[in-house]
């Protein structure tokens, strides 16, 4: 049997939200970047809930004149938001994204906030400073995994001694049947959330090779590998997972 056309073409295929991506093709310039946060916010299981935490969380680890790193900002909407929780306290808050269309976007959101800067680099690019707290919001799954564990040995470096780092991300299953169930309830979510059966198949291929979770495991061990002995779950919701970790 032949695959619809709109899979293979070179628009790619309609993954919801009037957003198209090629097979294993998927970027966050363009539309994506346009309509990412309703995107996301339906995507992903607990995605706002999430941010109200980490601006909770963040109260613990953000003092006068605190840096705060934002990896993989996107939009900026978790930037703003913690740069408005903690006004008060001044600190400085660097959001890092390596796409060009939701640095624009981000900058604009950000324009009139000062304590924020908005860079566009790639996280194997930052210049480090001392931080109190680092967050990755959805970020390190996009990594290629052959990078990730330096991402994560730079960041526990450039912690301050008390200082957290905030990692949610997608995980897979510790074992085959665990993921089966993980996949099917996470379709199901996907299909109460109003996309088509062809949304769903088409946003699938078009991660494929872009976004590769590990499991809870396999982060702790990239956590501890890295240093971090203190490391407890936050929130969780089937194949979503947010981690604080301690220096």
């Amino acid at each position: 049997m032949t695959a619809p056309t709109e899979l293979n073409g070179p628009a790619g295929a309609v993954v919801g939200d009037g957003i198209q991506a090629s097979n294993a093709g998927w970027n966050f310039a363009g539309e994506a970047s346009k309509n990412f946060d309703g995107h996301v916010s339906k995507s992903v299981p607990l995605y706002d809930t999430g941010h109200e935490l980490v601006e909770r969380l963040s109260d613990f680890f953000v003092g006068p004149d605190s840096t705060v790193y934002d990896l993989g900002c996107s939009t900026g909407s978790l930037t703003e938001r913690l740069a408005r929780r903690h006004a008060h306290k001044s600190p400085r808050i660097i959001g890092v994204d390596c796409e060009q269309d939701m640095v624009t976007i981000a900058r604009r959101k950000c324009r009139d906030i000062d304590s924020i800067e908005i860079q566009h680099q790639d996280l194997s690019q930052v210049t480090w400073e001392k931080a109190d707290l680092v967050v990755m919001y959805y970020t390190l799954q996009f990594v290629p995994p052959k990078f990730r564990q330096t991402v994560v040995d730079e960041i526990y470096q450039a912690l301050n001694w008390g200082g957290a780092l905030l990692m949610f991300e997608k995980v897979r299953g510790p074992d085959a049947r665990f993921q089966d169930v993980m996949t099917q309830l996470y379709t199901e979510y996907k299909l109460e959330q109003g996309y088509t059966p062809d949304d769903i198949v088409g946003k699938s291929r078009s991660l494929k090779r872009v976004l590769e979770p590990f499991s809870t495991q396999g982060n702790l061990d990239l956590l501890s590998r890295a240093g971090f002995v203190d490391v407890m779950t936050v929130q969780k919701y089937v194949c979503f997972e947010g981690f604080l970790a301690l220096k």
